[in-house]
């Protein structure tokens, strides 16, 4: 395996990071935790936040961020009983990436989207 720093990381256990990026980079996970970084929410409100996912995707969603500690599920003992979801203190310390991430989309949108429409160009007239 190869030993690489970059920036002080060091990759020599990518096996081991590779499938929590991956489950970190799906479009579902991201938009789920950038509405639970503003405040806790209820089921029915983070499907009304995350536009276009499907109840089973989000359920499927959230047990996975639960599983991997970083949402909380609280059951309030109401009738009927509600359900609340946060971020827990490891979901909290993920903001900061995933809010360089969207200033870094939202800075290149347009360059992305002219290297878009120059390839798909070349590719028609190919």
């Amino acid at each position: 395996m190869m030993n690489v720093a970059y920036k002080g990381l060091h990759f020599a256990n990518c096996n081991d990071v590779a499938p929590i990026l991956y489950r970190l980079a799906e479009k579902w996970p991201i938009l789920v935790m950038m509405v639970l970084a503003t405040g806790p929410r209820h089921f029915n409100q983070l499907r009304r936040e995350a536009e276009g996912i499907s109840q089973r995707m989000l359920t499927r969603t959230l047990r996975t961020l639960e599983r991997d500690g970083l949402v909380s599920r609280t059951v309030q003992d109401t009738c009927p009983p509600r359900v609340d979801y946060a971020l827990t203190s490891l979901g909290e310390s993920f903001r900061d990436p995933i809010a360089a991430l969207g200033t870094w989309a939202l800075h290149h949108v347009h360059d992305i989207r002219r290297a878009q429409l120059r390839y798909d160009r070349l590719q028609a007239e190919a």
